[in-house]
């Protein structure tokens, strides 16, 4: 299962629950992959890997269908393991911003799904995390993915912003991947004792999109996280959001039937 975790709104925390998901996910015991697409390299860095010159990027495999590499090297020399048993990252490069225009002039946006349909048979699952807009990247992994899910911060210009934001994914689907599937919305930083998030949450199931009942909690602990580079099922397995994103994997890999 390929899932792609995609908003155009930045600061919603894509990078924060695409890696934690794949954490789960490798937790359990399956073999993860996290591929990042976003040039800030946020999920890269909070998976615990650090690149370096040699380091072969998600850019150098964009890199090489332009003709930048003499010889191809497979998908799977772009993978590096993470400290984390069962965790693997196609790690990000600021390059990606480079590379990007000459990628769309010369229409390679299916390029990461043949890299990705090579490498599906070596991994459980496969996580993308996505820039915060629909370009050549966001594109090309929902072209690439079975299904995406949206994250949603309880904030009220998200809630705005997702209608157009599934407009932009179901025209996709029509012209490039009509087997792409909504997975659900992700409730972010969500707090309890607040009014407001509740209410936007209301006005989502209202309009029929599919809020999924695993909330993710606000709380500094998440951002201990990310300091300490270690993902929260790793970092503090016993915790309520650790419970949270537990429930989250398993209410995502239920949803893809």
């Amino acid at each position: 299962m390929i899932i792609v975790v995609f908003n155009q709104k930045g600061g919603v925390g894509k990078s924060t629950i695409s890696t934690n998901l794949a954490a789960q996910s490798a937790k359990l015991g399956h073999k993860t992959l996290l591929v990042d697409l976003d040039a800030q390299g946020n999920s890269t860095h909070y998976a615990g890997f650090n690149p370096n010159e040699k380091s072969l990027s998600v850019a150098d495999m964009f890199k090489q269908v332009v003709g930048i590499f003499r010889t191809a090297k497979k998908p799977a020399e772009f993978v590096h393991p993470t400290p984390f048993e069962n965790l693997y990252v196609m790690p990000s490069s600021p390059a990606l911003a480079d590379v990007e225009r000459e990628l769309e002039s010369r229409y390679k946006i299916f390029k990461l799904k043949d890299a990705l349909k090579e490498l599906k048979g070596e991994f459980d699952h496969i996580f993308i995390d996505t820039p915060p807009n629909f370009n050549f990247y966001s594109k090309a992994a929902l072209i690439a993915a079975d299904g995406f899910c949206v994250p949603f911060d309880c904030d009220d210009f998200s809630a705005q912003a997702i209608d157009h934001l599934l407009e932009n994914a179901t025209e996709l689907k029509e012209d490039h991947n009509p087997e792409l599937k909504l997975l659900g919305i992700v409730v972010n930083q969500f707090n309890s004792q607040a009014k407001l998030p509740k209410e936007l949450i209301d006005t989502l199931k209202k309009k029929g999109l599919p809020v999924l009942e695993s909330y993710i909690s606000a709380t500094v602990k998440v951002k201990e996280s990310h300091s300490k580079r270690t993902p929260v099922p790793f970092y503090l397995p016993k915790h309520k959001v650790a419970r949270q994103i537990a429930a989250l994997f398993e209410e995502l890999d239920a949803n893809k039937l």
